[in-house]
């Protein structure tokens, strides 16, 4: 049995929206229906949305020295989890008012690993959480020099404190298949050069 892709109408009514909390982030509460598959509306439902902004992020690696550079940091969502709070991920920032996902990208390089991007390749974009927030993920490849990554880095006025490592692609991907690496962006980025190995090689082969 085959899937009807056709999509049927779809429409939303907000009844209510009211600001619950303004800080860093924003918490939005929402009164709404919205229409059904098999036709009506919904019920009045109750949703409270997460509203962060936007984020890019970028799998830095060498197609010369087969390697990728992961960097390692404290994250206060990861508290109480049995592997603890430093996660292994990939470079990564919120964009500012009328940034580019290009531009968060070379600027965060520069920042979390001090080490330049000099090319990008678009791997896709994809939402966080969609049931709970707004934010979505520009992901990309981003050819490096993966000699000048080293070191802590971080912007100390934000209170970053950034262990960079420089990794074999192979073992990247075995702490990948163990489960050591468990941030989302990292996740896809690490299986998509997976698929996209020899075809990105290639583009960036002696250049």
């Amino acid at each position: 049995m085959t899937s009807n892709l056709s999509s049927p109408h779809k429409e939303i009514e907000i009844l209510e929206k009211i600001t619950c909390y303004q800080g860093f982030f924003k918490l939005v509460r929402y009164k709404l229906k919205h229409t059904l598959f098999a036709g009506g509306w919904s019920q009045e439902l109750l949703r409270e949305v997460l509203e962060r902004g936007h984020a890019a992020a970028v799998l830095p690696y060498d197609p010369i020295r087969e390697q990728v550079v992961m960097i390692e940091q404290f994250r206060p969502g990861a508290i109480g989890q049995a592997d603890g709070a430093w996660l292994w991920e990939i470079v990564a920032g919120i964009l500012e008012t009328s940034e580019t996902p290009e531009a968060v990208v070379y600027r965060e390089a520069e920042e979390e690993m001090g080490c330049p991007v000099v090319d990008i390749i678009p791997i896709c974009q994809f939402f966080v959480s969609p049931g709970s927030t707004t934010e979505t993920t520009a992901l990309f490849c981003g050819r490096v020099d993966s000699t000048q990554a080293s070191g802590i880095q971080g912007i100390a006025a934000e209170h970053e404190d950034i262990q960079v490592h420089v990794v074999p692609f192979a073992t990247a991907l075995q702490m990948l298949a163990t489960g050591k690496i468990r941030f989302a962006p990292a996740v896809i980025a690490l299986q998509w050069l997976t698929l996209h190995h020899e075809e990105v090689k290639k583009r960036w082969q002696g250049g």
